[in-house]
């Protein structure tokens, strides 16, 4: 991705210098990336993954004398150029539909945060919380992404932050409201299958992304297929193979390899909201 000399955003916060700090409430929603495969582990065993989200205080992370490396500067270079692309792209399209586009905070932080939606380990990976409209991401992720999940590339990195930027964009069309009111009235495997709808759509919209970004030509050669790699990277179906050797699809929450990638792919093609309506598509209903 062409990102070297262009505008970074100036929605960033960094805290990459402090330590978790304390409770909240609310929902975290995962991340495309990262998440799912702590949540995921913790609940196949047994575990309580809330435990990760508030299990820290400050007093549990050293950060004195912490001094950013220069790979780490770049790659907090990279992701703000990539939200300024996020910005002005969901501004154009909201602008389009009569709508005012609310920008979000991207917070940067290392080993654990304290958000709206709780404190979160780093473990848990890039998430978003609809609690204070913040994006948080560890830039140690970034080389996870490559080693972990076999997914290089610094679009990979992106495609990441274009699906946390998604559930951002889904709180400000109601979504995130909608998928609350469901929480209570349903069992927990009918509310996972909306969840995967959720996650599906939220690939689809960074998609949707990537689709102005290639028209304003700053895609490289190889770029699609690093997002596309990442994306089926981090489906429930190959975690869930990887960690246990078997399938259970009534836990997956969000999407499979192929779906993850259909619907990222569907979103970059089509380049409108309107295209991503994964509550209601019969593709993904057959594909359950």
């Amino acid at each position: 991705m062409r990102w070297q000399g262009r505008r970074g955003s100036s929605n960033v916060e960094d805290r990459r210098s402090m330590g978790g700090l304390g409770g909240g409430g609310g929902k975290l929603i995962g991340g495309g990336i990262g998440g799912i495969v702590i949540i995921l582990l913790m609940t196949l065993l047994g575990g309580n993954p809330s435990s990760i989200l508030s299990g820290l205080t400050g007093s549990d992370i050293d950060t004195t004398g912490y001094q950013p490396t220069q790979q780490e500067q770049e790659a907090a270079q990279f992701v703000s150029v990539v939200l300024a692309d996020t910005e002005d792209i969901w501004t154009e399209v909201f602008r389009h539909r009569g709508m005012i586009y609310e920008k979000p905070t991207l917070v940067l932080y290392r080993d654990s945060v304290q958000s709206a939606c709780g404190t979160a380990q780093s473990a848990i990976g890039p998430f978003y919380c609809p609690g204070d409209h913040n994006l948080y991401i560890d830039l140690s992720f970034y080389e996870e992404l490559k080693q972990r999940f076999q997914a290089p590339g610094d679009f990979a990195m992106a495609y990441v932050v274009a699906h946390e930027v998604g559930h951002h964009v889904q709180t400000l069309l109601g979504t995130m409201d909608k998928m609350d009111s469901l929480r209570n009235r349903l069992s927990e495997t009918e509310y996972n299958q909306y969840q995967v709808r959720l996650e599906l759509q939220a690939d689809y919209l960074a998609g949707v992304w990537a689709h102005y970004v290639q028209g304003k030509n700053l895609l490289e050669a190889g770029d699609l297929d690093e997002a596309l790699t990442a994306a089926s990277a981090v489906g429930d179906d190959t975690i869930q193979q990887q960690a246990q050797g078997y399938v259970v699809p009534e836990s997956f929450t969000h999407g499979t390899s192929e779906q993850r990638k259909r619907w990222f792919y569907k979103g970059y093609e089509n380049g409108t909201i309107e295209g991503g309506d994964t509550f209601s598509a019969s593709s993904f209903i057959n594909n359950l």
